[in-house]
């Protein structure tokens, strides 16, 4: 009996430890930021959103575990406390980053190819289906009125009919 209650002491022992051993590199740091008033909050929350992790590149920083996404969200928020406008502090990080670190980029000569790229993708697309369908419909050859006869009686020699 004293054997089993020592084995469960070792066993629950052993992986407490393992638990603590692994549990030490596990560790989330949670950003807590004061806000002034419940608007600038609320700013600070939009602008996060609009602005794009530039480690990640398909999430914006406010959901982003990156380190820069973290440094550009403290950024942010101190640019929030010496009383930035939106603008800004969006400028701000375009002229450090360029266009690439908003989500929804300005329409100019710059960014003219990502707002026609989707356009320009379906266009050629849609020629290069056309074409393909316009070759196989001429690469179909017609018969002859002699060839036709021909086929015919090979398929009533068979008992088919065309």
């Amino acid at each position: 009996m004293k054997k089993s209650v020592l084995q469960r002491y070792c066993l629950i022992s052993q992986f407490v430890l393992c638990f603590l051993f692994f549990s030490l590199n596990a560790h989330a740091e949670i950003e807590v930021y004061q806000f002034a008033s419940p608007e600038i909050e609320l700013r600070y929350q939009t602008l996060t959103e609009e602005l794009r992790c530039l480690v990640c590149q398909n999430q914006n920083i406010a959901d982003s575990h990156a380190e820069l996404a973290q440094d550009l969200r403290r950024k942010v928020y101190e640019k929030l406390n010496l009383g930035e406008t939106n603008e800004q502090i969006i400028d701000y990080m375009t002229e450090r980053y360029g266009d690439f670190v908003l989500y929804r980029p300005p329409f100019n000569a710059r960014t003219l190819i990502l707002w026609l790229a989707p356009i320009l993708t379906l266009l050629i697309g849609a020629i290069g289906f056309w074409s393909l369908l316009k070759r196989r419909k001429n690469s179909e050859p017609e018969l002859s009125a002699s060839e036709f006869e021909r086929l015919n009686t090979l398929l009533r020699a068979r008992g088919d009919k065309l």
